[in-house]
């Protein structure tokens, strides 16, 4: 039983820390794990070990601001100037209600604010490959188009669509490859700002110009004051850091 609680404990965190999608097998596969390794007492030593040093460095994290600092490292926030495009980098969708979900949507206005202060005619919105996540999820560029007609039936920006994209990785190739066939120089890049240097860097490696204008951070106060913005500061943290690593030896970058 005890195993198979640290398991429990650990695929819980793993759910939450790693935003793991398609979750339930490996679940499944944790807690199972740690019933079983809790059979055996050098496992089961293993386990203790572990799931002490995890709990202090969780009560590091959630008892002081000690993430500001790697926090901050992820961030790139740069003045906006004139651009031929406003490069609005997806996020999620709620399937069942079938809206954007607080990322997409604190990305879009952000754009938006940017095209009505006249820094740029158009803006790019992104067409999910449907590799990850739910099969019957709306598209998060119909919904992204869907909110601009909303709010400007008639006179708004240019909307161009980059398809099927799975990572930020493809969104930054499929802007290149409009840059290119366009005659663009430079373009402002939104996201949020956790993603913001990353995304960044990503776009503007194949020559174009990138300035990165990030949109507000909808999942907590960025100056983490209380224990639940440093939990989901944590989350961030690792799920970027996570995503360089997986750069960094040959992997695809989530999203």
């Amino acid at each position: 039983m005890e195993g198979a609680a640290i398991g429990a404990a650990l695929a819980v965190l793993a759910t939450y820390l790693g935003e793991i999608r398609g979750t339930a097998p490996l679940l499944l596969a944790l807690v199972v794990g740690g019933g079983l390794a809790g059979a055996f007492t050098p496992a089961r030593r293993g386990l203790r070990v572990g799931s002490g040093g995890l709990a202090a460095v969780l009560a590091l994290c959630l008892l002081t601001p000690v993430l500001r600092a790697p926090l901050a490292g992820l961030v790139l926030s740069q003045s906006p100037v004139r651009a031929d495009a406003i490069v609005v980098l997806g996020a999620g969708v709620q399937c069942g209600t079938g809206t954007l979900d607080p990322h997409s949507l604190a990305r879009l206005v952000r754009g938006l604010e940017l095209w009505r202060a006249g820094y740029a005619p158009r803006l790019t919105v992104s067409e999910p490959s449907g590799l990850l996540g739910p099969a019957n999820c709306p598209p998060l560029s119909d919904l992204q188009r869907a909110h601009i007609r909303a709010l400007y039936p008639s006179g708004g920006p240019e909307v161009l669509t980059l398809r099927r994209v799975t990572t930020t990785r493809d969104e930054a190739a499929r802007v290149r490859a409009l840059a290119h066939e366009r005659g663009w120089r430079r373009v402002l890049v939104v996201t949020s700002p956790s993603h913001s240097r990353r995304a960044t860097r990503l776009v503007a490696s194949g020559g174009v110009e990138a300035v990165s204008v990030p949109a507000g951070e909808t999942r907590f106060d960025m100056t983490l004051p209380l224990p639940f913005d440093r939990l989901a500061a944590l989350r961030v943290v690792l799920y970027e850091g996570l995503s360089r690593v997986k750069a960094g030896v040959g992997g695809t970058p989530e999203r």
